[in-house]
């Protein structure tokens, strides 16, 4: 059973709103993941309390510092069993959220939740560098979030051709995001964005954890030759 008390003075301290339609869904959301994770790999977070911590509170960070508009376009970019997007979509269901992968079955996992859970989005099965040359995608989004693991130069590869001009890149860091900076303002540069700097993701009772958010501006357009082909990204960052 999902501890909703924690749930709920985690967002509390966070100071992001919540209502009990929202408590409701986190609910019937990690009993949806137990289900298909007995029978396929989504998560290897199965204590309940960690993942409170780990993925409903770490995905909110972006509400807590007021970062997502009403009605804000968002595409979940590498969203595996859905983080951050289902949380996001969760508490702020005005959200326009598309959720990204590359492996089908996560995308049938999302979309039977989506169904179960009452709640509206898109979902798009595609490596990150073939969707961001899809006419319907490309520089189509107000934010680009993306919890994935690879580095920040990486990232703004991955993210960044998504997002119009005005709109932001929002990346998942640990501690060690300083060392990747002179890299990730680089990677930037080349790919019409600006790097805005990181600001703290606190997450309750998880002071050790030093989670920040990358936020990346895009200031001009993508040039045509980005994103380079599929896994490029990932073996040769930009820098």
């Amino acid at each position: 059973m999902m501890n909703k008390e924690r749930l709920i003075s985690g967002l509390e301290m966070m100071g992001v709103a919540y209502d009990q339609t929202a408590i409701e869904r986190f609910e019937a959301f990690h009993a949806i993941l137990d289900e298909y994770n007995a029978r396929m790999d989504l998560t290897a977070v199965l204590d309940e309390d960690e993942r409170i911590d780990r993925h409903d509170l770490d995905s909110a960070a972006p509400l807590a510092q007021g970062l997502l508009a009403p009605e804000a376009k968002i595409i979940d970019v590498g969203t595996g069993a859905g983080f951050p997007g289902m949380p996001l979509l969760i508490l702020r269901p005005d959200l326009k959220m598309t959720f990204l992968d590359a492996l089908n079955k996560r995308i049938l996992f999302l979309e039977d939740a989506l169904k179960r859970l009452g709640l509206s989005a898109q979902t798009l099965h595609a490596r990150a560098e073939d969707a961001a040359r899809m006419a319907d995608h490309r520089e189509m989004y107000d934010v680009a979030v993306s919890r994935a693991v690879a580095s920040s130069a990486t990232l703004m590869e991955l993210t960044l051709p998504f997002v119009r001009q005005g709109g932001v890149s929002i990346s998942w860091k640990g501690p060690g995001v300083q060392e990747e900076m002179t890299a990730a303002k680089r990677a930037a540069f080349v790919l019409g964005g600006t790097v805005r700097g990181v600001v703290p993701a606190p997450v309750p009772r998880r002071d050790d954890w030093a989670h920040v958010l990358l936020i990346t501006d895009k200031t001009g357009k993508t040039p045509k030759t980005y994103p380079r082909k599929a896994g490029t990204p990932n073996k040769k960052p930009l820098a």
